[in-house]
């Protein structure tokens, strides 16, 4: 009798183990499994971020454009109380503070802008300006654009009509 239990306790032990090896087969992942998985994450990261760089680079551009239309409209406020526009010697820090050489001191208005810091253009370069301006305007005012290189057809400025 002692054996029958020796052999049941024996079989009974086997089969547990049994049982916790063929669970932990069960509940695991192959190798591939895991390699699908994570490509088809990776995938999907992918897509997203070109999604999300295409749409940066929109909001940029149009940050951008209503900068350049911003400075304009200040440019122009400037160019009515001063009876023109800033040189170009001047810049756009005559929006800011009185200039030194201002033929007239007592009519400018300004500030016409918050500051000069926040004349850099979403990719960090600064607006640039110009008095003269081309095509017989008085003044112009431009970014360089996504490729910070001026005369580019990326550039965003006050003498094109598609911005």
């Amino acid at each position: 009798m002692v054996r029958w239990f020796r052999f049941l306790w024996e079989n009974i032990k086997i089969m547990k183990n049994n049982r916790r090896n063929s669970s932990r087969r069960r509940g695991a992942f192959t190798l591939l499994e895991v390699m699908v998985v994570l490509f088809i994450i990776v995938t999907i990261m992918g897509l997203g971020i070109g999604v999300f760089q295409g749409r940066l680079a929109k909001a940029k551009r149009q940050a951008a454009i209503a900068y350049v239309k911003n400075l304009e409209t200040a440019i122009k406020s400037y160019e009515l109380d001063m009876g023109r526009p800033p040189t170009t010697e001047q810049g756009l820090a005559a929006l800011v503070d009185v200039p030194a050489d201002a033929h007239n001191p007592g009519s400018w208005a300004g500030p016409y802008i918050d500051s000069t810091a926040s004349s850099r253009d979403p990719w960090g370069m600064d607006y640039q300006y110009a008095s003269p301006g081309r095509n017989g305007k008085t003044f112009d005012v431009w970014s360089y654009g996504p490729d910070m290189t001026d005369g580019t057809d990326d550039d965003i400025a006050t003498w094109k009509s598609n911005n």
